[in-house]
């Protein structure tokens, strides 16, 4: 056997560090051991609503799938904003992930001012989980029960109709407005303090119609106190089949409904975001996850981490020019 000598030491340490650093360098190999803690997926909005129920869908199915727990904190207030921020400004190790919205990754950067975050730069998207079709909705007393004689009434007494939202600023407030851009009807806005108040004059005919979520106008369509007319979505609703799409109406940019995502702060190693972002999709294609979603009125998505940066800084010029058409701004 050949004794060692000290330059054979040095090439056997010097190959060692070679081969460790071609292996860390490996795409896909996470250098950190990722995830070796509980995880933290932050939700902006209050427990018990849409966002709130997918993220904690989500964080169940993900925890198995990352070994690790997923814990759900609901970080609420300036429509989604406060969540958003908290984890803008952590740490960009993937241990605190957002359950980002239209909300707080789009339309809040159109009306609000300040905002002291950047909804594309100050993240690292990693997928869409869902998207909730919008709805186009009125009364049960409304004289106009299809689209088309919706688009006659309206189109023939401007200003004379008017509309419930969420909230000035909000999500379905913006798509709305997007829409009468688009297709030139003219309706006055009435904002509410959420989508409960608005969907209860809506019902009781103080006011004439309005654009939600699927997701929560569906219970009072199902009991007939809602009439929808058309429905942002890539197809037609299983449950609600006569109801054409805004793209079928000739209105294809009106089409896309309500997303939410989730996105990690900038900066997160490329390892680290390969891990998250097969976990999420796995974690997607699951039965359990799939069935929950599609029960609370969703459509299960997934994107590559690039296509959703595309979409949400899409989204934010989008809403940008529509609030600055009709000067919509939020405190």
């Amino acid at each position: 056997m050949t004794p060692s000598t000290p330059h054979t030491s040095r090439r056997l340490a010097g190959l060692a560090l070679a081969l460790a650093g071609a292996f860390a360098a490996l795409p896909g190999l996470a250098q950190s051991g990722f995830p070796d803690k509980p995880v933290r997926l932050v939700v902006p909005f209050p427990p018990g609503g849409t966002s709130d129920i997918s993220g904690r869908v989500l964080a169940d199915a993900l925890s198995r799938e990352l070994g690790q727990p997923v814990i759900v904190e609901n970080k609420a207030g300036a429509g989604g904003s406060v969540g958003a921020r908290y984890v803008a400004e952590s740490k960009a190790d993937g241990y605190t992930l957002l359950l980002g919205t239209t909300s707080t990754n789009g339309t809040n950067s159109a009306v609000y001012k300040n905002l002291p975050f950047d909804a594309v730069k100050s993240f690292t998207p990693i997928t869409r989980i869902l998207e909730v079709p919008g709805v186009l909705s009125v009364n049960k007393n409304f004289p106009a029960k299809t689209y088309a004689d919706f688009a006659k009434l309206v189109g023939q007494s401007p200003g004379k109709y008017v509309y419930a939202s969420s909230g000035n600023g909000g999500a379905t407030h913006m798509a709305m407005e997007y829409y009468k851009s688009l297709s030139g009807m003219r309706v006055v806005h009435v904002p509410y303090r959420g989508t409960g108040p608005a969907l209860n004059d809506v019902i009781g005919g103080q006011v004439d119609m309005i654009y939600d979520t699927l997701a929560s106008s569906m219970p009072h369509i199902k009991a007939g106190n809602l009439v929808p007319l058309a429905l942002a979505t890539p197809q037609r609703v299983k449950d609600l089949p006569d109801v054409p799409t805004f793209a079928e109406l000739g209105l294809k940019s009106a089409n896309d409904g309500f997303w939410n995502g989730v996105l990690a702060p900038a900066g997160l190693p490329a390892d680290v975001l390969k891990t998250l972002h097969g976990a999420i999709v796995r974690a997607l294609r699951t039965q359990a996850v799939q069935e929950k979603f599609a029960a609370a009125g969703a459509i299960v998505v997934e994107d590559t981490p690039a296509a959703f940066a595309k979409i949400i800084a899409d989204d934010v010029a989008k809403w940008k020019k529509v609030a600055q058409d009709n000067r919509i701004s939020a405190d």
